[in-house]
């Protein structure tokens, strides 16, 4: 029996081209608008005052970069720390949502809270609790991406195949053999894709937590503060873009990771789908 369209040497050049196609149009759109911005502060001589250009912001970034590159390391380990803890609660509370329709329903709606909840609303709590500093950036980062982890991992062991249920119920496996064996390998790409959602929810709680949570060090969310305060708008345009640029960094690495994982280890995809044999197998 031939290979599958996807093994053989056109499917292999099908999927490069498909690959370099969706880094080169994101980064096309990106040209354009940069342009697009540059051209509408010339045309209409627009004060640097009001809105810089590209060329400004990236004229302030370069004049600053010591500081931002501090404060990016200091925003990626607190959200790093935050998604790791994300990760950890919010798998074993899917597996805990898998293994129980009482619990899911008693506790669900409780994890949707988690999604809803103003930062604003809990940040006293996390201060009265473990005071302002990293640890309570960490906290608020690992809340805001504990959501999507939940409800993607919670979805992906749920949604297995109900003759292999049959087969592993037939063979008498355990609970826990069915979970580890069927249901955890199923569930991989589900659980990546929320991984990748809640990276990008835990930057964001991390800068918006050093706003509420912390202690005033060297982060993004703190440099945004002094730079909206002293109203330099092309220094305040270049750490933004910089925050931008650190969430679509991790996002494109968890990603490539994830895929990587998944096709070699598992002969699988992001998107569920599972790919043919690998020659020489």
């Amino acid at each position: 029996m031939s290979e599958r369209t996807g093994n053989s040497p056109a499917g292999v050049r099908s999927s490069a081209i498909r690959s370099v196609a969706d880094v080169l149009v994101p980064l096309l759109v990106l040209a354009v608008l940069l342009a697009t911005w540059q051209g509408a502060v010339w045309w209409w001589r627009i004060s640097p005052v009001l809105l810089p250009g590209p060329g400004a912001v990236l004229t302030a970034g370069w004049k600053i970069r010591v500081s931002l590159l501090e404060a990016v390391w200091r925003t990626a380990l607190a959200a790093l720390t935050g998604l790791s803890l994300s990760i950890v609660l919010g798998t074993l509370t899917a597996f805990a949502f898998s293994q129980s329709a009482v619990v899911r329903r008693a506790f669900y709606p409780y994890a949707v809270l988690l999604q809803t909840v103003p930062i604003i609303a809990i940040a006293p709590i996390v201060i009265v609790s473990l005071g302002r500093g990293f640890s309570s950036v960490a906290v608020v980062s690992a809340i805001l991406g504990l959501f999507p982890i939940i409800t993607s991992t919670t979805t992906g062991l749920l949604q297995v195949d109900g003759m292999l249920l049959d087969l592993f119920r037939l063979y008498r496996a355990s609970r826990w053999q069915t979970l580890l064996k069927l249901r955890v390998p199923a569930a991989l790409p589900y659980l990546i894709s929320g991984i990748r959602i809640a990276s990008g929810s835990s930057i964001v709680g991390a800068i918006v937590g050093e706003f509420f949570v912390g202690d005033g060090t060297p982060g993004l969310g703190s440099m945004i503060q002094r730079k909206s305060a002293s109203l330099v708008l092309s220094e305040l345009y270049a750490t933004v873009g910089v925050a931008t640029l650190l969430g679509t960094v991790v996002f494109g690495f968890i990603t490539v990771l994830g895929e990587t994982v998944l096709r070699r280890r598992f002969g699988m995809s992001l998107g569920g789908r599972i790919s043919g044999p690998r020659s020489g197998d």
